[in-house]
């Protein structure tokens, strides 16, 4: 799904329940024109907005969210992203549907060449498509013994003119990286991509509590995926995950769906990190495809009830989770929803640093937007104020 060309047309949501960063309000009414938010209120003020071919929907019943932003997915709807252009629009719109109306795209490992071509791909697509925020490269600079799911023979060690060869190719739009900071030349390279505007993610990393410390005191601000691909708590060796719970300049990625991470240690990091903890898919192919064979770059997955694992290891390749269903999952394990909705809105669009336009639905923000029915069902969704799912 292409993102709609030309304005959208002015419209009034009323009567809904609205809840975003700021809270829960009733009898909410938004106006928007082009792509923006333009008036809010409750009651009935929403008349005092009415124009000729004003679109009026009704929504009692109805709550609305800000638009989601995905800062880590790879695929969905049975394709990946390592793909090219159209698989890439496949999955896009699987994943609009659910309520995702903002999205990096995420690459794994692969050899140098390919992640260039992908690169200069999502580049055009960006230029093309706003929804489109620029791509995620989840390596090749990650730690062998915890690549996960990564292709071992893709992964190198950080090198100044491999990372100029990446940032050329990006075009600007090389927008996260994920990296384990403890290998040589990763602390230069951190300094490197962070002048550079990207946005640095320490993960899949052997690296104890110094060595994480000094990346974030280098400018790294994400964890990938906290709690996988990097060392537990130990009360001894405590590793990365308590310095970044403890930063106020580091937010931390989780993936809600069931399988990652117990519903307890969810709450442990909204608890300890508040404002700080992103919800993502790390979605692969098979988001949104249903279970059986799928690929995660050049590895094959099996999927059963919608747990994606490499077969030879039952190691986890990703997720089949969609935002939506990772709202679901943490307000029914006790997040409230305002947290709920701020780590799947606000808290992503900090770490881009657009926070300034995403996560309010509020007088001059962006006109993105999700109506959700009383089981938290998406029935709607609008982007830059078109409807663009499901």
């Amino acid at each position: 799904m292409s993102h709609p060309t030309g304005p959208a047309p002015e419209s009034i949501i009323h009567g809904a329940r609205k809840v975003d960063t700021d809270g829960i309000v009733e009898d909410f009414w938004l106006a928007t024109r082009g792509d923006r938010i333009v008036r809010t209120g409750t009651g009935h003020g929403w008349r005092d907005e009415l124009r000729p071919g004003t679109d009026v929907y009704a929504a009692t019943g109805v709550t609305v969210v800000p638009g989601f932003i995905d800062l880590h997915v790879h695929g969905g709807g049975g394709v990946s992203f390592d793909d090219g252009p159209a698989a890439i629009a496949v999955g896009l719109a699987t994943h609009r549907a659910h309520g995702t109306t903002r999205s990096l795209i995420s690459l794994v490992s692969a050899p140098l060449e390919r992640l260039e071509r992908s690169l200069s791909q999502i580049a055009d697509l960006a230029d093309a498509d706003p929804l489109v925020l620029g791509a995620h490269l989840e390596g090749p600079f990650l730690a062998p013994d915890r690549r996960g799911a990564h292709d071992p023979r893709a992964l190198q060690l950080p090198d100044p003119a491999i990372i100029d060869r990446l940032l050329e190719a990006s075009r600007g739009y090389l927008c996260q990286i994920t990296i384990a900071p403890e290998l040589p030349g990763a602390i230069a390279s951190i300094d490197r991509l962070v002048a550079a505007g990207v946005v640095v993610a320490v993960g899949h990393t052997d690296a104890d509590a110094e060595t994480a410390r000094l990346a974030f005191d280098h400018g790294a601000t994400l964890v990938t995926h906290a709690f996988n691909a990097v060392p537990g708590i130990h009360h001894r060796q405590p590793g990365p995950l308590p310095v970044a719970l403890a930063d106020e300049r580091v937010t931390l990625e989780i993936i809600a769906d069931g399988h990652h991470l117990h519903p307890d240690v969810v709450r442990l990091a909204f608890d300890s990190a508040p404002g700080r903890i992103a919800l993502i898919t790390d979605a692969m192919a098979a988001a949104g495809a249903g279970d059986g064979s799928s690929l995660l770059g050049s590895l094959a997955v099996d999927v059963a009830s919608g747990r994606a694992t490499l077969p030879e290891s039952d190691t986890l390749a990703g997720s089949t989770l969609t935002l939506d269903s990772a709202f679901r999952t943490v307000t029914a394990g006790g997040i409230d929803e305002v947290r709920a909705v701020h780590a799947l809105t606000a808290a992503p669009a900090r770490v881009l640093g657009i926070d300034g336009d995403f996560g309010r639905l509020a007088s001059g923000w962006c006109a993105d937007f999700i109506l959700l029915d009383e089981a938290q069902r998406v029935t709607q969704v609008r982007a830059d104020g078109h409807v663009v799912g499901p």
